[in-house]
């Protein structure tokens, strides 16, 4: 049996070709992706704890920022005096270094990474633990002078007597370029920009007597341990924060582990797809193979084979595609890992390929999940192979089982997609999000597996009426191709759902990034009543100098700022949340329109004055009146009055809740924020577009700021909802090439298994382009089949989703039907584009040796 098995596995091998290309695709995914974070890991794991100071002092850890406030944690430099004297300490420093800076050539022009790495401003402190070395120039030794770094220097062809503009929070300054540094390990991407340490305190932080941390390095023979203990008894154990060399690595590694997660986890989701699509592949292949091999499977038992043999010999080939799927897919993995690498080195991320990380989990995630899907998928087919008895399949009856009875998936079908409809139905009617998004996920799962299982049961009704115009328009041979559609429910039904899965997906979330932006639309025109929104790029907060040029733009008439916080809330429920509030100007009724439940934005803005979303009141038995203890970053505290209930939900972006309170309050209990929008709206006989023009004059030198009015604000939301759905559609494009890899290989093998049926056609007439339309006539009515049975799920889908979504106040619904035209047209193509090379084949048939096939 297993030199049969073998044979057999060799026989068949260009039958199988198609069914390892799902699962190479699949471990390609699966194993690059893992590759990739473990070398991005790696990587910087090395870069920290290479970098690291033996002991750092650090201000104490405070409130999350969610929304950026522009605040810079400092502690007193003269610290590092203190610590310095501390025993077993070699040598302390104080470090001045922050993030929100902005260089500027003398072009205006930004110097920093657009990939969104920062721009990281420092003090020139070289040891041997520095990841930079001087390479040319001299060192920073005046206030006008500054050092960048060597990739930032080439990329943005910055050389040495150039002249830039640093924009820091304090204010903006010229610096000349009187050096060049070039790293020794590896760049995580980010732009350097050193200034003498003097400098940097007094610029960047604004304050010569203030530093971001303390560095400390240990003598001899003193471990990084008891060197952290001694300089804690020493400044005090709760006034600071202290971290070993270990322990400020593994904190570095954590602030950068969301980004490398969220590749990772994008990898993966590509490599699910695969998995799930390739799962319908491999079962519909090794299912016609097997009904095609029944005179074989027959003589082995006849031959003494038993029931357990043959099942055995079928999941043995499946072991054995998908050893072979797994390797190839490994090393294609490794190459995808080494293409990323390279991607990232174009972005400005120096990793070297040398240094990839191929870890002892990655062959074993790689092999279980290539030999796992093919032998799951194979064993149904292999079960079915092995009930038949020796007698009937030497009558040569296909196991396939054209004709056999659907009443089984009926049941189960009909009994699962009950469930799943109950479980979306609770999700429409749910008033909790959290719950809602449950049953949401539960109710899609049910759904989905209950169509593939009915799948079949569909195909006869909704196939006649989707091929009933073939036989008007192409006669005989669309009639034909109808039917060859409809002969084996099952085959169809599987072939289908793999591009049904991936077209459930995309109607889905096209219906749901739909009414997102309808919904942002309303929203937006409804709430937004400034004529410009001054903002960065990136969101993140500018300068007090920005706000002042901005006032003093002519045709200005009224400017009101917007600044963000951390802060906790106690609340009557004895919950603590934290979160970000929002601090206005008392102007905010000029510039945004908001309705209230309860109270007004004077009340909300007053001095000792809180509003909040009332949904969230509700949650937390909170009332106008109410005293809300509010914590600040920096440990103030104070007590603030509910003065307003604001009816538009505030949830997400970290601003659970929806707090706000004037800026006034926010000034006196957080000081040092910077704004992160200003609105403005036009003075008396100043037009839109001569304010626009005359912002935009002001606002050159600063290349971060831009100014936005209601279209353009509309297209931000536009572009940043449009990358989740680009991720989707690179997702339903893996689900299509998998899917017509399905219909190219369920026709080839129809090909095979009818090809008397092709030969003895040939012979009464029928020409080859004859033959050729009708079969992709029957690969197109597949395709439309699968494409119909995936938008009317997705439709279903998206209007859950958007739901859920109604619940944080996106409550528009609206349907892309240009886009689920385009997807319908699209699956067609799709079908003419699969049956090419089957159509082909089978119109080379010789005539007279098809007809002798047995």
């Amino acid at each position: 049996m297993l030199k049969a098995t073998l044979r057999s596995f060799l026989a068949h091998k260009g039958r199988l070709l198609l069914s390892a290309l799902a699962v190479v695709l699949s471990v390609a995914f699966v194993s690059g992706s893992l590759i990739f974070s473990d070398t991005l890991s790696r990587t910087f794991d090395r870069l920290f704890a290479s970098t690291a100071p033996d002991v750092t002092v650090s201000p104490r850890e405070g409130l999350d920022e969610a929304v950026p406030s522009g605040m810079t944690a400092t502690v007193p430099a003269a610290l590092a005096d203190r610590v310095a004297r501390v025993d077993g300490v070699a040598a302390a420093r104080a470090d001045a270094e922050i993030e929100n800076i902005t260089v500027v050539d003398d072009k205006n022009e930004s110097v920093s990474p657009t990939t969104g790495a920062p721009t990281i401003g420092t003090d020139w402190n070289p040891d041997e633990r520095s990841p930079v070395e001087l390479t040319s120039g001299h060192a920073p030794r005046e206030p006008t002078e500054a050092m960048l770094d060597s990739e930032t220097a080439d990329r943005k062809d910055v050389r040495i007597g150039d002249t830039l503009t640093v924009i820091a929070p304090p204010g903006s300054f010229k610096v000349e370029v009187v050096g060049i540094a070039t790293f020794t390990t590896t760049n995580p991407g980010a732009a350097l920009l050193f200034l003498d340490p003097q400098t940097a305190q007094t610029k960047l932080l604004g304050d010569a007597r203030a530093a971001t941390s303390i560095s400390v390095d240990a003598e001899e023979g003193v471990s990084d341990a008891q060197l952290k203990q001694r300089v804690a008894a020493a400044l005090g154990a709760g006034t600071y924060e202290y971290r070993t060399a270990d322990e400020q690595a593994e904190s570095d590694v954590e602030q950068l582990g969301g980004f490398l997660d969220i590749i990772k986890y994008v990898m993966l989701g590509f490599a699910g797809i695969a998995v799930l699509v390739g799962v319908f592949l491999i079962v519909n292949t090794f299912s016609m193979l097997i009904a095609q091999r029944t005179r074989e499977l027959g003589l082995l038992r006849a031959l003494g084979a038993d029931r357990r043999q043959v099942r055995r010999s079928v999941l043995t080939e499946a072991t054995l595609l998908g050893l072979v799927g797994s390797t190839v897919g490994l090393a294609t993995g490794i190459g995808l890992a080494a293409g990323l690498i390279s991607l990232m080195n174009t972005l400005g991320m120096n990793i070297k390929s040398s240094e990839m990380v191929i870890g002892w989990g990655t062959p074993v995630a790689a092999y279980v999940v290539g030999v796992g899907v093919t032998f799951v998928a194979a064993y149904l087919p292999a079960r079915r192979a092995a009930g038949v008895s020796p007698m009937a399949a030497l009558a040569d009856a296909e196991i396939a089982g054209i004709g056999r009875p659907l009443t089984v998936r009926a049941i189960v079908g009909g009994v699962v997609g009950a469930m799943g409809a109950a479980a979306l139905v609770g999700c429409v009617v749910a008033t909790e999000t959290g719950s809602a998004a449950s049953l949401l996920v539960l109710g899609i799962v049910l759904t989905l597996f209950a169509t593939v299982v009915a799948g079949p049961l569909l195909v006869r009704p909704v196939i006649r009426v989707l091929g009933g115009a073939f036989p008007a328009l192409f006669g005989s041979i669309g009639r034909m191709s109808q039917r060859n559609a409809l002969r084996n429910p099952r085959r169809t039904g599987a072939t289908a759902a793999a591009l049904m899965v991936g077209l459930a997906l995309v109607g889905g979330m096209s219906v749901a990034s739909a009414s997102m932006t309808k919904s942002f639309d309303q929203q937006i025109d409804k709430t937004l009543g400034a004529d410009f929104v001054v903002q960065n790029g990136n969101f993140l907060p500018f300068p007090q100098e920005v706000t002042d040029e901005v006032e003093d733009t002519k045709g200005v008439g009224l400017v009101v700022r917007s600044r963000f916080t951390p802060v906790a809330v106690r609340l009557p429920d004895g919950d603590r949340v934290e979160t970000s509030a929002a601090g206005y100007d008392p102007e905010l009724d000029e510039v945004a329109n908001i309705t209230y439940a309860e109270g007004n934005t004077a009340a909300a803005l007053a001095d000792g004055g809180l509003a909040m979303s009332a949904d969230f009141a509700r949650d937390h038995g909170v009332r106008v009146g109410s005293r809300i203890p509010v914590e600040f970053q920096g440990g103030r505290t104070t007590e603030l009055t509910v003065g307003a209930l604001a009816d538009q939900a505030s949830e997400g972006f970290g601003m659970q809740g929806g707090l706000y309170f004037g800026l006034a309050t926010l000034e006196k209990f957080a000081p040092g924020g910077q704004d992160s929008a200003v609105y403005v709206n036009a003075a008396s006989g100043t037009s839109a577009d001569d304010l626009r023009a005359n912002l935009e004059r002001t606002l050159d030198p600063y290349p971060q700021v831009q100014v936005r009015d209601l279209a353009d604000y509309k297209e931000l939301v536009h572009d940043q909802i449009a990358v989740l759905l680009y991720l989707v559609y690179a997702l339903l494009g893996l689900a299509i090439v998998i899917a017509v890899l399905g219909v190219v290989n369920t026709l080839a093998l129809s090909v095979v298994e009818r090809t008397r049926e092709i030969g003895l056609l040939r012979a009464i007439g029928l020409a080859r382009r004859q033959l050729r339309r009708m079969i992709r006539l029957e690969s197109v009515v597949i395709a439309v089949f699968g494409a119909v049975l995936g938008l009317a799920l997705g439709l279903v889908w998206g209007v859950c989703t958007q739901q859920v979504l109604a619940l944080q106040g996106m409550d528009a619904l609206a349907i892309p039907w240009y886009t689920i035209l385009a997807v319908v047209v699209g699956s067609a193509v799709v079908g003419v584009v699969a049956a090419l090379l089957p159509a082909l084949r089978a119109s080379r048939m010789n005539v007279l040796a098809a007809i002798a096939h047995e």
